[in-house]
Parts: structure tokens; sequence; C-alpha cells
């Protein structure tokens, strides 16, 4: 879960609604539900488009969690700390 740190920035695991979007695409693993050959498209077995419009569905689940949480603020912002603050070796 979020704490809140000094100087009021959180860190760690920040829920959003919108990722349960991406447990669409991992319906096609439960493969009894397009085990079949009927029906066709265009001379497709159904097993073979299916898959094929999960592929498009899941790229589509994806692009939507990406823009209705690509502006969302993650909290945090930039460490204050620079390279050389963070180099624990000795350079001599």
């Amino acid at each position: 879960m979020s704490t809140a740190k000094p100087g009021g920035r959180v860190r760690g695991f920040q829920f959003s609604a919108w990722n349960l979007l991406l447990l669409i695409p991992l319906l096609i693993l439960v493969t009894p539900l397009f085990n079949f050959d009927e029906p066709r498209l265009f001379g497709l077995p159904f097993f073979y488009w299916f898959q094929l419009a999960f592929v498009v569905l899941g790229v589509l689940c994806t692009g939507i969690v990406y823009l209705a949480t690509k502006n969302k603020p993650r909290g945090g912002g930039r460490d204050e700390l620079s390279v050389d603050d963070l180099d624990e070796g000795d350079a001599r």
C-alpha cells in the first residue's frame, strides 16, 4: 500500500480502477472458451479468428489504460539526490 513520506510524497502501490481493464486480455488463457471449429469467418475456424480478435482487444485495452492513466500523478517526482550522492564507491 502507499505510504506518505516527508514532504508530501507518496511511494508504493497506487491502485487505479483503470488497471482492472487489463484483466480482459487474460481471458485468452481460458482455452475452453474458444476451443471450437464453428462458426467460421472467411474460412477460418473460430479457434483462430477468436484469438486474433483477442489480440486486437488486448491492444485496445492496453491503449485505453495508458491514455487514462498517463497524466495521473504518480507521487514522488524527481529525487533530489545527484548521481554523486548515490555513488557508493570511492573514486581513487
